[in-house]
């Protein structure tokens, strides 16, 4: 596999992380993950300008970071994904070497980049016949919003789902839904889909934006609203959405069971659009 590491492409094995990178030693770094579909990065535009987001808001000066795109779209090509159903984009930027203080480095630093390209299989079974998500405590800081490198409570969180057999860990913070540990997170009320409104506490999901046009499109109510765990299963439906589950239902919360068991109407339809707006833009 050719990777990208600060201005070269070289094989990913060669690649070279210093004992001294303050992503290595404060997870002091962000991130994005873009799929590709028919060799082309879906949403490209939207995922660079969440990551400029992120880097100013840690203060990590990167200029250029459209030209990332581009890195992108090489490897992608030089890493011939055949007949993948897709490729997955993922881009590392962290501040850079410095000796291991708290404070950034006095002297400028180059951040460190690395952007790799692997290829996937879609998880059309899952997303087929819906999920089981369980509910645990938001640990997190309050920035969310910003799509940091360190996520050591995601990971436990999410660890916490496989061993009680579910796809998703969803996060409650003072009794109320915030997001998944991966994903963003929906329900549906009386024919009415809600979301925990933009703020501190979620990140601004690039498919949760693509949920937002869609309803609007297929004149689906909608509204950012909170949802208390205490009201969760009276929801009619419940799915989560994100770049690797793109629209998925959701089944089962923790013991109990989401409306009849089955994928509801709203969540199909959602469904539908979404997959054909990936087809079609893997066939344009």
């Amino acid at each position: 596999m050719i990777a990208y590491f600060n201005g070269q492409f070289l094989p990913k094995e060669e690649v070279k992380i210093s004992p001294d990178d303050r992503g290595f030693l404060f997870a002091d770094g962000v991130y994005e993950v873009i799929h590709a579909y028919g060799g082309k990065p879906f949403k490209m535009d939207e995922h660079l300008k969440r990551l400029a987001r992120s880097l100013k808001e840690i203060r990590i000066d990167l200029p250029d970071v459209e030209k990332l795109g581009t890195v992108g779209e090489k490897l992608i090509v030089m890493n011939n994904p055949g007949k993948a159903e897709y490729t997955s984009l993922y881009i590392q930027v962290t501040r850079g070497v410095a000796l291991r203080k708290h404070a950034f480095p006095k002297e400028p630093v180059s951040p460190t980049v690395y952007i790799s390209a692997t290829s996937g299989v879609s998880q059309k079974e899952k997303i087929a016949r819906g999920v089981k998500i369980i509910l645990v405590p938001d640990i997190r800081w309050h920035r969310c919003d910003i799509k940091s490198i360190s996520l050591l409570p995601n990971v436990l969180a999410n660890q916490q789902a496989k061993e009680a057999a579910a796809e998703e860990a969803v996060f409650v913070r003072d009794g109320i839904l915030t997001e998944g540990s991966h994903t963003n997170f929906f329900t549906v009320f009386d024919g009415q889909v809600l979301t925990h409104p933009l703020n501190n506490h979620i990140l601004p999901g690039i498919t949760r934006e693509i949920i937002v046009e869609l309803c609007c499109d297929l004149k689906i109510p909608f509204r950012e609203e909170f949802v208390h765990e205490k009201d969760l299963l009276k929801a009619k439906e419940i799915f989560i959405s994100g770049t690797s589950v793109e629209v998925t239902p959701v089944i089962q919360v923790d013991d109990g069971v989401v409306g009849n068991g089955l994928p509801g109407p709203i969540s199909r339809k959602l469904q539908a659009a979404y997959k054909k707006m990936l087809d079609e833009f893997a066939q344009s």
